[in-house]
Formats: C-alpha cells, sequence, structure tokens
C-alpha cells in the first residue's frame, strides 16, 4: 500500500496532459490533444461555474487587491447594511413587530457560517484551482466517458442551489412585505427601500452559505459516478492486481476529500448548532409574544441553515455507504467467479466421463487396453497439478482482494470519524439531548 500511495502522489505532480488515467476500456482510443478553439461542453461548463463562483468572492482572492475587495463586498452587504437599516428604520411604536435584538442575532449568526464557508472554500479553490478541486482533471484529454456525466452533475447541483436560493428569497421577502404592512415607515419609498436592503442581504449571504454546501455535494456525487464505474468493473474485469490499484486510487481520492473539507464540515456543525441553541434561549427567553412579523427570520435563517447541513450530510453519508458497499460487491462478484470456475471444471470432466460410458456401451473400446491408452484415459479424466494450482491461485487472489475491501471500505472522515447513518443517528440524539436541555432550563410550568 505504501508503493500505491507514492505512485499516486507522483502522478498528482504530473501535468494534466501526461497524467493518464490507470484504467482505460479496450474499446477506446485515445483522444488527441483539442485545440484551444474548440471547447468541449464540460469545458465550458466549469468556466461558468468558475465565473459564479468568481463573482461570489469563492475564487477571487489571488491578489492582494482581489482579497480586499472580496472581503469588503461580503461585509458591506452582508454585515453593516442589514445593521445600519436597523439602525435607521427605528420608530415609534414598533418594538413589538420589529425586535432589533432578534434582528442583530441572526445577521451574525448568518455572517459567521457564510464566512467560514467563504474562508474554506476560497482557500481550496485558491490552491488547487476548479478543476483539480472537483477531481475530474485527471480524464482532461484521456478518458471522454465521463464529461457528459460530468456535465450533468454540475447541471443538477446549479439548479439545486438555484432552487433553494430562490425558495428563501422569496420567504424572506414575504416576511419583509409583511412587516412593512404593520411596521409604518415615514414613506412607502423608505419602506421599499428598506425591503431591498434587507432581500438583498440576505440573498447574498444565503446564496454564500449554500453554494458551499452544494460544492461540497457536487464533489461527492462526481465520485459516486467513479464508485459505480468500479462496479461495472467488476463485471468484465478479472485482473486483481488492476482492481486493488483502482479501488486504491478511489480511496486516496476519498481522502483528499474528507482532508480538504474536514475543517468547513466541522466549523459548520458547530456554528449551525451555537445559532439554534441561542434562537431557543432567544425565543424561550422573550416574555413578549413571537409572532411572524417579528420573528420571522429565524425560520428564514434556521431554513437556510437546517437545509445546509442536510446537503452536507447526505453528500458524505451518500459517497460513504456507496465504498462501503464495494466489499459487498467483491464478494458477489468472488462467489460468482468461483462458482463459474469449478462449474465449468466439473461440466468439462462429465462430459469426459460420460463420452467414456458410451464409448463403452456401443463397444468402441476393447477390454484390452494398452498402457498408453490407460494414460490417455486417466489424462482426460482427471485435471493436471498446473490447472488445479492456477485455479487455488487466483482464488486466493480473488479472496485476498475481497478481505482487503471490507477491511478498507473508505468514506469521508472528519478527523477519523466516518460520516455515515450512524454517525447521523448519534448527532440526531445528541441534539436532541441538547434541545430537552435547553427547554428543561428555560419553560417552567406552574400549577395554578
Amino acid at each position: 500500500m505504501a508503493e500505491v500511495q507514492i505512485q499516486i502522489e507522483a502522478e498528482e505532480s504530473i501535468t494534466p496532459h501526461e497524467n493518464t488515467p490507470l484504467l482505460k476500456n479496450p474499446d477506446e482510443t485515445q483522444v488527441p490533444n483539442r485545440p484551444d478553439d474548440k471547447e468541449t461542453c464540460l469545458d465550458k461548463t466549469l468556466q461558468r461555474l468558475d465565473f459564479f463562483l468568481s463573482f461570489l468572492g469563492f475564487n477571487n482572492q489571488s491578489s492582494i487587491w482581489s482579497f480586499l475587495l472580496s472581503w469588503a463586498l461580503f461585509l458591506a452587504i452582508g454585515v453593516f447594511l442589514p445593521i445600519v437599516v436597523l439602525e435607521l428604520s427605528n420608530c415609534p411604536g414598533c418594538e413589538k413587530d420589529q425586535i432589533k435584538s432578534f434582528e442583530i442575532g441572526i445577521v451574525i449568526s448568518q455572517a459567521c457560517l457564510a464566512a467560514a464557508s467563504l474562508i474554506c472554500l476560497s482557500h481550496n479553490l485558491r490552491k488547487y484551482g476548479v478543476r483539480k478541486f472537483l477531481f475530474v482533471d485527471r480524464y482532461n484529454g484521456h478518458v471522454e466517458r465521463f464529461s457528459d456525466q460530468y456535465v450533468q452533475k454540475i447541471s443538477d447541483s446549479m439548479r439545486l442551489l438555484v432552487l433553494w436560493v430562490l425558495a428563501c428569497c422569496l420567504l424572506k421577502t414575504a416576511r419583509e412585505i409583511i412587516r412593512i404592512m404593520y411596521v409604518r415607515h415615514e414613506s412607502w419609498w423608505q419602506s421599499a427601500a428598506i425591503l431591498l436592503a434587507f432581500v438583498l442581504s440576505s440573498t447574498f449571504v444565503t446564496t454564500i452559505i449554500l453554494s458551499a454546501c452544494v460544492m461540497f455535494h457536487l464533489v461527492c456525487n462526481l465520485q459516486i459516478i467513479h464508485f459505480e464505474d468500479y462496479g461495472k468493473l467488476l463485471e468484465r474485469e478479472s485482473d486483481v492486481v488492476v482492481l486493488l490499484q483502482e479501488h486504491a486510487r478511489l480511496r486516496y481520492y476519498l481522502s483528499k476529500i474528507s482532508h480538504r473539507f474536514r475543517i468547513y464540515l466541522l466549523l459548520q456543525f458547530v456554528i449551525v448548532t451555537i445559532n439554534q441553541f441561542l434562537t431557543l434561549f432567544q425565543t424561550t427567553g422573550y416574555k413578549g409574544i413571537i409572532t411572524f412579523i417579528n420573528g420571522g427570520d429565524f425560520a428564514v435563517s434556521s431554513i437556510v441553515q437546517v437545509v445546509g447541513t442536510i446537503l452536507c450530510l447526505n453528500a458524505a453519508a451518500k459517497i460513504s455507504h456507496r465504498a462501503q458497499g464495494i466489499g459487498a460487491l467483491a464478494s458477489r462478484w468472488h462467489a460468482l467467479m468461483t462458482c463459474t470456475a469449478t462449474e465449468s471444471s466439473q461440466l468439462r470432466t462429465s462430459n469426459s466421463m460420460a463420452n467414456l460410458e458410451t464409448a463403452y456401451k456401443s463397444g468402441s473400446f476393447n477390454n484390452d487396453y494398452s498402457e498408453s491408452d490407460l494414460e490417455s484415459l486417466d489424462f482426460i479424466t482427471a485435471p493436471t497439478n498446473v490447472q488445479l494450482a492456477s485455479y487455488m491461485s487466483s482464488y486466493h487472489k480473488r479472496l485476498a482482494l475481497v478481505m482487503y475491501l471490507q477491511a478498507n471500505p473508505g468514506g469521508i472522515t472528519i478527523f477519523g470519524w466516518t460520516v455515515d447513518r450512524s454517525l447521523i443517528n448519534t448527532i440526531f440524539f445528541i441534539q436532541l439531548s441538547l434541545v430537552t436541555f435547553v427547554l428543561g432550563k428555560t419553560i417552567v410550568v406552574t400549577a395554578e
């Protein structure tokens, strides 16, 4: 395994036009280098994705000036704009419909989560670029059979992002419109400006938060393509060494994904947990009446945070269970190969014996056998030691591969903890215990 690890790390330093994939279909021919003026659909899709991320400030921090501009825009729109609007929108008699402490707490919580997303994703994009970040660079120019699936996965992820951002934007707009109907300002122009400022800030921060979650979701979905291809490879490939090397490559890329995203996932879980419990403390500790008008932003921010967490957990658990399922596929492949080899050997032996019995009954063989005839009969009915040794050697190789795959399933990990269904159940019950603890400390039922 150390030699495989060293070989994979050495391949990372090779330029994309020299980095050939480990496996190729025999019916596929190598595609020559494309001219620069002929861009494939995958190239155009990656360019649009890179432009979108740069527009949000993820991939726009290569120099000190772009770094300052990106963070200045984020702080201006995501933090200072809603706080300034809250200070300017004070009006007499509207304290019940607009609780400033609630609003400021929501702005800070959303800004913290967006800042964590911006820092972690920008670091990876600046270090690796979009292609290597998505792990599509190693197939560029050599294997074109995954290009259509890559484009489909990227398009589905972008549609998912647009859907959730649009839903959160509409919910925020509806909430602000309802609040404007109860919180009267000096003029309708001022009310419209406040509405646009709140909606713009919330949509910008929401897009940053969900974009980071969708990018992690996309990286995991792209790796699912290769695990599905590995399952098909078991059906057509019998070389155990090739299967072992390809699985080592898949595990290596999963470990790289885990290493790149572990800080982001950990920060997201911690920030979302803290925000939800602060929200629970604020809502249960407030002595007044909380309605959709004065507390609707709690629902909007909670939806954004929970949706982002679910996207990350779903993607991580999906790729982890797909990696763990390779062991079951390999066990089935080993059983089929063993049974097929045994049945074919028995079939050859039974056919030989049946032919001999038929010949004996028909009188084709006389009772006077020579020594050479008996030797030929023994050779037909019994396998040689070479055939038996070859069969046992392939059997033990397949068995060793199955044991290796079952002992090294792989998956997305956070500092050694594999993100699968068991970890998700653990997180759920920990959160439920904390919620009941907070409710037990804040809600008091008195007997009349």
